[in-house]
């Protein structure tokens, strides 16, 4: 008896099998990568603890005090840069040759500012952007070899896809350094105005708060690192500034002296005139009401601007065609008298910012 042949299928069933098994492919790598990403999230505590185990001397209210606050572009934002998110076109802006070379040029201008407490954003420990570099290991062992260095993440992914060619890992965030002695320090983390999944490849805001002991007070000097929100619709810095102002009041009531200082990403009282505004360009905002409310010194220097629009590269273009902000300076508490602050005018040749110094004398 004769077996019967096998009668092949249909031409239109074997491309519903193909299709169906690529299909099944994509969605297996969607969710395979999906799932890296959701597992991977930065996910930080409300509040942290940053381990502090350096040794310093304690501060002494009879002695002045000075402070300095930059933003140092993960080291690739100098005047030959623009970025992406600011309208131009650059992902990577520079090669690692720039990046070391605006490294070493920022360490030449704080090693001769000499400050005693040192805040910087963007400053990166391992990201692809500033090509792997440790900078906050660097800027820790040249500024501060016999201080106190303290650390918290803003920005930490694993890998970010976007845009093209990718930003890939990035892990970075707040450094400050003290050359005076302090007792602890915490990261605190501000609102996220990012909803999921955006909120996954975005930073995680927050402050770095340092708590240092005063040789003759039963006070402290408490010190907190500002960056807030940058890319939001606005309501995100309002309430990071609102969370910050609320802890700079608790901490005055204890009695404590306070100074917050950073990137607020927002423009300070007096000085949405001093600069030519373009149409097409990043604008920053006014600084939110609850900070000009709160009784509190809000200041920075206006010799000249902190901070430059990165649509373009500034090498060889008229400033007059280049669009500036003052958006970097530093909140103090009234038991503190302010006795200098200015911008370093430093033609933002190695940062899309110029650092602020201020310098101050304790009230008893």
């Amino acid at each position: 008896m004769e077996s019967k042949m096998r009668q092949p299928r249909p031409w239109w069933v074997r491309c519903l099998r193909v299709f169906s098994l690529i299909l099944l492919s994509i969605l297996l790598l969607v969710t395979t990568v999906a799932l890296y990403f959701i597992l991977t999230e930065y996910k930080p505590k409300d509040v942290e603890d940053i381990a502090v185990t350096a040794q310093a001397p304690q501060l002494d209210t009879d002695d002045g005090l000075s402070l300095l606050s930059w933003n140092i572009g993960f080291g690739a934002l100098g005047d030959n840069a623009d970025f992406f998110m600011d309208g131009g076109k650059m992902v990577h802006p520079s090669d690692e040759v720039r990046v070391q070379e605006n490294m070493q040029k920022m360490l030449h201008t704080l090693q001769n500012e000499k400050a005693d407490i040192m805040f910087f954003q963007e400053i990166d420990r391992d990201a692809k952007r500033s090509y792997g570099i440790n900078q906050t290991e660097k800027f820790t062992k040249e500024l501060a070899p016999n201080g106190v260095s303290t650390f918290a993440n803003n920005f930490k992914v694993k890998y970010l896809p976007y845009p093209w060619p990718p930003i890939g890992r990035v892990d970075s965030g707040l450094l400050t350094l003290s050359q005076y002695a302090v007792d602890s320090a915490q990261r605190i983390q501000l609102p996220i105005p990012f909803k999921w999944p955006e909120r996954i490849f975005n930073l995680k805001r927050a402050l770095l708060v340092n708590r240092m002991p005063l040789a003759d007070s039963d006070k402290e000097l408490v010190t907190i690192n500002v960056h807030m929100e940058a890319y939001d619709s606005g309501e995100g810095k309002a309430a990071q500034s609102k969370q910050l102002i609320k802890l700079v009041n608790e901490e005055v009531a204890k009695g404590n002296y306070v100074i917050a200082g950073g990137d607020f990403n927002q423009r300070f009282p007096g000085s949405q005139h001093m600069h030519k505004t373009f149409s097409g360009q990043w604008q920053p905002g006014d600084l939110d009401e609850s900070v000009l409310n709160s009784g509190l010194q809000v200041v920075t220097g206006m010799n000249a601007p902190t901070c430059r629009s990165l649509k373009a590269p500034i090498v060889g273009v008229d400033p007059q065609d280049v669009q500036y902000y003052q958006i970097d300076g530093f909140i103090v508490s009234n038991n503190l008298q302010v006795s200098k602050v200015e911008v370093l005018d430093l033609g933002f040749v190695n940062s899309d910012h110029n650092p602020v110094r201020l310098e101050v004398k304790f009230q008893k």
